[in-house]
């Protein structure tokens, strides 16, 4: 098949130990929302939990049907008639911390359009730790921060992000060291704009997510990692 599938589910499972997300794709919204293939999506889901997202051993597994992940997906295809893949899909387990969860525009239980996970480094388990935890899921959603710190992010993004701006100005008719210092302050900005720990805090806009870490006032809380999945992006 050579249509698009963009459409589809993003899938959570796991604990606040270990949690996966799954992105399973589709050709129309209609068939995201079909009860075979929500199932489908959910019963996968699981399975890639236990299988730490690794998408060799997902395939091979069996499904509850004693069919594979892969013979059921054909399976599926040749039923509901569309193109059908497997798309992103992500783990997060780390040793002394906590995961949280977000999910928008969610379809049925665990079902949804995007999801968050994002993993907290604490021994701590309170009420603060569990609201912060929620806010900031609720941030990533909102924000789409590209990594945790400015020198996380990827050096082809930089790259690319630097031709636009030099193009920008290619023509502005400054002088090359005016350019240069220009350049320089709008690279920065994309940096510190697509960093998590250097984005405006969506609750509180006038601080940073790295301000409200300060705030908690809890020894050693590490924002560890986090993952943030959604169809059509």
């Amino acid at each position: 098949m050579s249509r698009d599938a963009k459409e589809g589910v993003i899938v959570v499972s796991g604990d606040e130990i270990k949690t996966s997300l799954i992105e399973i794709n589709c050709e129309t919204d209609f068939v995201a929302k079909n009860e075979d293939f929500i199932n489908f999506a959910k019963e996968l889901s699981e399975i890639n939990n236990n299988c730490s997202s690794n998408i060799e051993k997902l395939n091979s597994s069996n499904m509850s049907n004693g069919k594979t992940v892969q013979d059921n997906l054909v399976s599926l295809i040749s039923k509901i008639g569309e193109k059908i893949t497997i798309g992103k899909l992500q783990t997060i387990e780390n040793q002394n911390s906590q995961n949280f969860v977000y999910q928008h525009s969610v379809i049925k239980d665990n079902v949804s359009k995007l999801g968050v996970v994002v993993s907290l480094e604490t021994n701590e388990k309170n009420d603060q730790i569990k609201s912060f935890g929620k806010q900031l899921s609720m941030h990533i959603a909102a924000s789409n921060p590209l990594a945790l710190n400015s020198n996380d992010i990827k050096k082809e993004i930089i790259e690319k992000e630097q031709e636009l701006i030099s193009e920008e100005l290619k023509n502005s008719g400054k002088t090359e060291e005016i350019a240069k210092k220009i350049s320089l302050g709008k690279i920065n900005k994309f940096k510190e704009e697509n960093s998590l720990m250097t984005q405006d805090w969506v609750m509180e806009p006038k601080k940073k997510v790295k301000d409200i870490l300060s705030e908690i006032n809890i020894p050693n809380l590490k924002i560890k990692e986090f993952v943030r999945l959604k169809i059509g992006e």
